[in-house]
């Protein structure tokens, strides 16, 4: 498949050789790869639809070298794509014909532990999974857990806002960031945040956490960790229909419970997660639920009571309740790998990612099930059912020209349905390149014009991964033009400076 990105620039690219030697003397060794076949790692992330190989990749191993190559190609109007693991779902790290792709996995340092404020300063090359280790022996853990936190990195989740199983109860990233280090495009190191839970002024990390790499490098991270719960079971609770186990994650929250994390998965997913992992799942159910609850072992025990009585009610035939941590492992564990298990039900897929209100889960579900039966292929459904964060899995064979287009088509039609029933295109993947175009779908173009201006403030140029987010580029001058009609302007009243 191919995907319009911004033009590639013949007088960079006829400088490539020049361009290379310089970067080379800010990262000496092995810190700039440059020939084809050793570029080809780089040439997609994990939404291998899209496929450009860089013109030139670029590892820096500190944030001086990430200063001093972001300077140089800012000085010499080169276009830069930040990379972290590249297990981005969205294209969000695709890389430019023109472009230097600047690979952070070599930041992979724990910089600091502070367990008195409840804080760890990391490198943004670090696992998820990794931060978690390095704080388990004194009882602390980082809360949000995508399914792949054993290889993406904390720097990647902080460009996509990344979730998690746990992110119901315990956050997103941008509620577990409380700081970071920040090299703009001009070659400044910033901080922004730190280790205090509130800063004074404008929340800016609030704006750098979901930028997608659109603003600025992250090369150091503060993030909040917190002290494992008392006690954490599980539900495993099956229903006969997709339907019931929606309106079951409704009648949960809207009794005013709050598990741990609450995951849905369908009888697709349930088959392969089961065939992959063997966590136990019940194959004769249409729906599965993973309910955890945490905190002390008397709420625990109570909270259980009262989830088993709701889903009694909407009609589950199939309720387990995990009585050991190994057996509470067990059953996320299916879940954990439902993406991998997938692949082996089909040669590809596609796994979206939109986010609709919580109590529209049956009507999405259902809008899914039509849209498959009308493009004629099979879909798997992995959600994040208790915050509405759908991950509907759309298999297809890529060997078979027009099942790419028809899944694309297919997977444009469910993140419209998300928008129709009140919710958003992205719950944590991002936006990328995959959603890019149906930005319109969801926000007015003085919407986009205003997001655009923001980006502007940190990159005037736009060299910061372009093409990404904003279906149209527009340069910085032109946003900022004031319209004038008819020899008037409007709003004549508003000061301009």
């Amino acid at each position: 498949m191919s995907i319009m990105m911004p033009e590639a620039d013949q007088a960079v690219l006829n400088r490539r050789e020049e361009i290379v030697a310089a970067l080379r003397k800010i990262v000496p060794g092995e810190g700039v790869i440059s020939t084809a076949l050793e570029m080809m790692p780089y040439e997609s992330d994990a939404l291998t639809a899209y496929r450009q190989p860089p013109m030139v990749v670029v590892l820096p191993d500190t944030t001086e070298q990430v200063s001093q190559v972001l300077k140089y190609c800012y000085d010499n109007g080169i276009k830069v794509v930040p990379r972290g693991s590249g297990t981005s779902l969205s294209g969000g790290s695709l890389p430019l014909k023109d472009g230097v792709l600047l690979g952070l996995g070599k930041f992979k340092r724990v910089r600091e532990i502070d367990f008195e404020n409840r804080v760890a300063v990391v490198e943004p090359g670090v696992t998820n999974l990794a931060v978690s280790q390095a704080v388990a022996h004194e009882g602390f853990y980082y809360a949000p857990d995508p399914s792949s936190q054993i290889a993406c990195s904390i720097g990647g989740n902080i460009g996509e806002n990344s979730g998690g199983v746990h992110s119901l109860k315990y956050g997103m990233t941008t509620n577990n960031v409380l700081g970071c280090e920040i090299v703009l495009i001009t070659g400044e190191i910033l901080r922004i945040g730190g280790k205090a839970p509130e800063t004074d002024g404008y929340d800016l990390m609030g704006i750098i956490t979901g930028s997608e790499g659109l603003l600025g490098v992250v090369t150091e991270v503060t993030v909040r960790i917190l002290k494992k719960p008392e006690t954490a079971r599980a539900l495993m609770v099956g229903f006969p229909e997709v339907e019931a186990a929606g309106q079951c994650v409704a009648d949960i929250i809207g009794a005013g419970i709050i598990p741990g994390g609450m995951e849905m998965m369908d009888r697709n997913a349930i088959h392969a997660a089961e065939a992959f992992v063997h966590a136990g799942y019940p194959l004769d159910v249409e729906a599965l639920l993973i309910i955890e609850l945490d905190g002390p072992g008397v709420e625990v025990d109570e909270l259980i009571g009262r989830v088993e009585k709701i889903a009694r009610n909407c009609g589950s035939t199939t309720l387990q309740i995990s009585n050991s941590e190994q057996e509470r492992l067990l059953f996320w564990a299916g879940r954990k790998a439902a993406f991998p298990a997938v692949g082996r039900m089909s040669p590809d897929y596609l796994c979206m990612d939109g986010t609709i209100p919580r109590g529209k889960l049956p009507q999405a579900l259902a809008r899914i099930r039509d849209l498959s039966e009308k493009y004629g292929l099979r879909v798997a459904n992995v959600f994040h059912a208790g915050d509405g964060n759908l991950h509907p899995l759309i298999l297809y064979d890529a060997n078979i020209p027009e099942e790419m287009d028809k899944a694309e088509a297919f997977g444009a039609d469910i993140l419209r349905a998300c928008v129709e029933l009140g919710g958003v295109l992205t719950g944590e993947h991002g936006v990328g390149v995959e959603k890019r175009d149906l930005m319109p779908e969801m926000f007015s173009d003085i919407d986009l014009a205003q997001q655009q201006r923001l980006k502007c403030a940190f990159d005037t140029q736009g060299l910061l991964n372009p093409g990404k987010v904003f279906p149209t580029l527009h340069r910085c001058a032109e946003l900022g033009r004031v319209h004038v009609h008819g020899g008037k302007l409007a709003f004549p009243d508003i000061p301009r400076f």
